[in-house]
């Protein structure tokens, strides 16, 4: 059973394809913002983009379940930014079986998400920092990627297309 990362920036939709991507799989759903410490969810809720000091508790948070899961053989979608190699490296590293998909739309397009949804802290304004960090991953990282215009459905048969594995029954 594989791990799957959805990474990119807020309002992408990596919470809604992930979840319906799990479904798809048969498999558990986690959400990377649950992770955060609440001294990071306060700097967000304020506007403050985070650094990478505090990242790094978060990101390796991440990884310990994400090696617990693969341990147990546990398939899962994890949602989280991921928007840095070095983070990326912690999530996934040298880890074949954790697979990458980088949702990716455009700006005006994910703007106008943020501004139709309510997040409890992640603010608008932080999407520019977003924007600004974001590493598009390398082909070495084997990414999945999905542009979200399309319907979530639509992204998830993308990504189910392109995952190496077989569907679970």
């Amino acid at each position: 059973m594989t791990v799957v990362v959805m990474m990119g920036v807020s309002g992408v939709g990596k919470t809604t394809v992930g979840r319906r991507l799990a479904e798809a799989l048969g498999c558990g759903y986690a959400e990377g913002d649950s992770y955060h410490p609440a001294a990071n969810v306060e700097k967000m809720r304020t506007g403050t983009p985070l650094e990478d000091a505090d990242r790094w508790p978060w990101l390796h948070a991440m990884a310990a379940d994400i090696d617990r899961w693969r341990a147990e053989g546990k398939g899962m979608v994890l949602a989280c930014s991921a928007l840095k190699r070095a983070y990326r490296d912690i999530l996934i590293g040298d880890r074949q079986d954790v697979r990458l998909v980088q949702l990716t739309g455009e700006e005006a397009l994910i703007r106008s998400r943020i501004a139709a949804r309510k997040h409890e802290y992640m603010p608008a304004s932080l999407l520019i920092s977003q924007l600004a960090t974001l590493e598009p991953p390398a082909a070495d990282e084997r990414p999945i990627v999905v542009d979200v215009r399309g319907a979530p459905e639509t992204c998830v048969a993308q990504i189910l297309g392109a995952l190496e594995e077989v569907r679970p029954s």
